[in-house]
C-alpha cells in the first residue's frame, strides 16, 4: 500500500507503510502533519489515522488533552494523488467498463445478457471515482462476462439457424 504525506506544507510520496511508520517514529513527520493511501476520502492527520497512529506511541508523548476533545478533521489542502504507475499499469485506469460492448450485445445478440452487462458496466466509473478499485474490478469482470455470454449465445443462434436452414433446403429438393 502506497501512502502520501505532508512535511512542512509539501505534499511527499508514495512511500510504503514501514516507511511512513519510521518517519513518524524518527519525528519528521509529526502527529498533525496529514497523510493518506487509496482508499481514504480524504486526507486526515497522523493523530486520527488508525494504521499508522501507533506509530505515534513510541515517538512522541502521549497529548495532554484526552483525545475526545481533540479538534474534529479539518478539510485538506491537498488534493488526492493522481495514479501512480504500478506493476499491472495505472492503478484504476487499467479497468475497462465494457458499455459500448454491453450495448452492442443488446442490440445485436441477446437483449437480456446485454441489458445485465450494461447494468454492471455502470457501476464501473462510480466504484473508481470513489476509489473502490476492487468493486471496480469486480463490476468490470461482470459486464464482461455477461457481453461475451451474448455474444456466444447470438452467435449459436446464428450457427443453429444456418443449419436448419441448410437442412430444410436440402430435404425441399428431394
Amino acid at each position: 500500500m502506497q501512502w502520501y504525506y505532508s512535511n512542512n506544507g509539501q505534499q511527499s510520496g508514495p512511500v510504503t507503510e514501514a516507511e511512513l511508520r519510521d518517519k513518524i517514529a524518527s519525528r519528521e513527520i509529526g502527529a498533525d502533519d496529514l497523510v493518506w493511501t487509496e482508499g481514504m476520502s480524504e486526507w486526515q492527520s497522523v493523530a486520527r489515522t488508525p494504521a499508522v497512529s501507533s506509530a505515534l506511541v513510541a515517538s512522541q508523548p502521549a497529548p495532554a488533552v484526552p483525545p475526545e476533545t481533540l479538534p474534529t478533521q479539518t478539510p485538506s489542502p491537498y488534493q488526492a494523488p493522481v495514479a501512480r504507475p504500478s506493476a499491472g499499469g495505472y492503478q484504476g485506469a487499467d479497468i475497462p467498463n465494457y458499455m459500448w460492448q454491453s450495448i452492442v450485445v443488446t442490440l445485436f445478440c441477446c437483449q437480456i445478457f446485454g441489458i445485465i452487462a450494461i447494468i454492471s458496466a455502470a457501476k464501473v466509473d462510480g466504484f473508481k471515482q470513489a476509489g473502490d478499485l476492487v468493486a471496480a474490478r469486480a463490476a468490470s469482470d461482470s459486464a464482461k462476462k455477461w457481453c461475451n455470454w451474448g455474444v456466444g449465445l447470438g452467435l449459436l443462434g446464428i450457427v443453429l439457424y444456418i443449419m436448419l436452414m441448410a437442412a430444410a433446403g436440402t430435404s425441399s429438393s428431394m
